[in-house]
């Protein structure tokens, strides 16, 4: 918790700072897992065509596509994950040094872990409503061979086609995917970090830059693999839900419930969990890696909690 002297230090710059920097983590870092995530979509959507591993599912689609079809969707990733790291990181940040501040250094120290629950969870929600329209359109065009792969020509027809509730047709799925997943990224990230900087006897504000960064990635790793566990199910149902006639023709609430009947627990659990975890593990760890990395470089000094007894 920083002193009253140190109080401007996290003024609207700050935010600033913080939302450019998870912009771009989350842009660089979902871009360049695109080919694992098509990967992922499509053993997902077909388990009949592609059931024998990422490998042999990447093999298939690069004989079918060639390299552009594993890159497929790119720009509407880049672009939505920018969008969404800028409300996310930024938005975390903001909330937990508010919430942190009006509750005071100590109380704020005893409920760390609720902060960051909270925090995460509320910078999820404003950031899902700027990524679920990019999502929609990217899934589509993984799916749909017939689907325009350009941002702003499948962005046309999608509005073309199902008005602007079409692009919110997975929103349901997306926060009960993202609001956990966001949730237990960063609370298992506080949580590890914290156990790995103990155990080293070391502290963020007292060590290198690369130690930080080092922390922030090994520790990204296991929060990135416990939070896609606990997301994956509704990951499944998000990727079948923006599949044309998926669940049939009624609401989308009717046909989530449809998509779950017709998939069951175990595949809703485990289809293409291994790719994910993957997916999920070096993308966290990068996406922490490279906020640290960005906000010491834009020279803005990260908040931490502090332990009053032990400054």
């Amino acid at each position: 918790m920083a002193h009253a002297k140190e109080v401007p230090t996290f003024g609207f710059m700050y935010y600033v700072k913080a939302a450019f920097a998870g912009g771009l983590c989350c842009s660089v870092t979902h871009g360049a897992v695109v080919p694992v995530d098509v990967v992922k979509t499509l053993i997902q959507l077909y388990p009949d065509v592609y059931n024998k591993g990422m490998v042999d599912a990447a093999q298939k689609k690069l004989a079918a596509d060639g390299l552009k079809g594993l890159t497929t969707g790119l720009g509407a990733t880049a672009v939505g994950y920018f969008v969404q790291g800028w409300f996310k990181f930024g938005g975390v940040e903001f909330f937990k040094v508010n919430i942190a501040q009006r509750l005071g250094e100590r109380k704020a120290w005893e409920q760390r872990t609720n902060i960051y629950l909270a925090s995460a969870a509320m910078a999820e929600f404003i950031a899902d409503l700027f990524l679920c329209p990019l999502e929609a359109v990217r899934i589509r065009s993984v799916a749909d061979p017939t689907f325009p792969k350009g941002l702003g020509p499948g962005f046309a027809k999608m509005l073309s086609a199902e008005g602007v509730l079409g692009f919110y047709a997975g929103l349901g799925p997306i926060l009960f995917k993202q609001i956990p997943y966001t949730m237990a990224k960063f609370a298992v990230q506080g949580k590890a970090s914290e156990a790995m900087y103990r155990s080293s006897n070391t502290a963020p504000e007292t060590s290198s830059k690369s130690y930080n960064v080092s922390i922030s990635l090994a520790s990204g790793v296991i929060a990135g693999i416990v939070a896609a566990i606990i997301s994956h199910p509704a990951d499944t149902l998000l990727s079948k839900i923006n599949n044309k006639g998926a669940g049939g023709d009624g609401s989308t609430v009717s046909r989530l419930i449809n998509i779950a009947k017709q998939e069951g627990p175990m595949k809703l659990l485990t289809t293409g969990l291994a790719a994910r975890c993957v997916m999920i593990g070096t993308l966290t760890a990068g996406q922490f890696g490279i906020f640290d990395t960005v906000m010491g470089i834009v020279g803005a000094k990260k908040f931490h909690f502090h332990d009053p007894d032990h400054h």
